[in-house]
């Protein structure tokens, strides 16, 4: 029996259950990349239909592995959301290309635009307000844009440790997002405090930024690799959490899990409604089955309905 079908056969409430965990939940979204969906047999097993999953396209990766693993995902009734990293993309020609084959190929109609971490760019893209002034996605008819956000800050982006660049870009999407018929979100880097997520989501809200936030969550995964994956994403404040936990030696052998973070957001989100994160996004570090079980053993049901920002 499938992991999903057992959720849907449960007839009796799980006691231990949490409500408001359990509506944060709602409608998640996961990332893969090709490397890792070849090792899923069948991803139905694992994710609701209508999950959205975006595709991480990294340095290196053919576009045609790419577009593969989105006509395959798409097929099996996932919404997909490939990454359209600007430092990679050669020029305006390149864009309009991957764009063509992920809507004849895959039926795409959303996408995370971000700048990449690449250092130096390939081409004539170095940050993805470049790609969406192209006008591309929207001639395209892409239905839905996601950005990048960072809740901890980017020092590739603001190299004195201020958030005045990050800022500036926000602000320029928050405006693009008022004249573009494409529903946008910011999706973010992973982080594993509550506090200090709540404080920079109401700071953007306070700043005039109002684009719904898909906060990012590293999924369950061991501890060794968690700080490694911090240390290589830029994640700053928030990796003392893992570290102390890395010096308790009661846990150190056990599994990290985002319950903790979780629960505080959304018992947050709870308490205000109004709260502009909207939904969780998961990076699943330590593997898409791991991450899977522990989203539904949380009452998380991804599907995702119509008009959901």
């Amino acid at each position: 029996m499938s992991l999903l079908s057992f959720r849907k056969t449960k007839d009796t409430a799980d006691p231990g259950a949490n409500p408001a965990l359990e509506a944060f939940l709602q409608d998640y979204s996961i990332e893969v990349m090709p490397r890792t969906a070849e090792k899923v047999d069948d991803f139905r097993d694992l994710l609701p239909a209508g999950t959205r999953v975006y595709i991480a396209h990294i340095e290196g990766t053919p576009i045609d592995d790419m577009v593969a693993t989105a006509a395959r995902l798409a097929a099996d009734g996932y919404n997909v959301m490939p990454h359209f990293p600007a430092r990679i993309i050669a020029d305006q020609t390149t864009l309009a290309d991957w764009i063509a084959r992920y809507q004849g190929e895959a039926g795409v109609d959303q996408a995370l635009l971000l700048a990449g971490g690449v250092a130096q760019p390939h081409g004539d893209f170095h940050s993805s307000m470049q790609l969406l002034e192209t006008g591309l996605f929207d001639k395209a008819g892409f239905k839905r844009l996601h950005v990048a956000g960072h809740p901890e800050g980017n020092k590739d982006i603001d190299k004195d440790g201020s958030d005045k660049n990050v800022m500036e870009a926000l602000h320029w999407k928050q405006r693009f997002s008022e004249t573009t018929d494409a529903d946008m979100a910011i999706a973010t880097q992973f982080a594993f405090e509550a506090d200090p997520i709540i404080a920079w989501a109401d700071a953007l809200r306070d700043a005039g930024i109002t684009i719904p936030i898909h906060i990012g969550i590293a999924g369950p995964a061991k501890l060794q690799t968690l700080i490694k994956f911090a240390i290589a994403c830029g994640v700053g404040p928030s990796l003392k959490v893992l570290q102390k936990r890395a010096m308790d030696v009661s846990k150190l052998l056990l599994p990290y899990e985002p319950t903790e973070v979780l629960t505080a957001l959304a018992a947050h989100k709870a308490a205000k409604p109004d709260f502009n994160v909207s939904h969780v996004h998961f990076f699943p570090l330590g593997g898409i089955k791991t991450n899977a079980n522990w989203a539904i053993a949380n009452g998380g049901n991804a599907a995702i309905p119509a008009n959901q920002n």
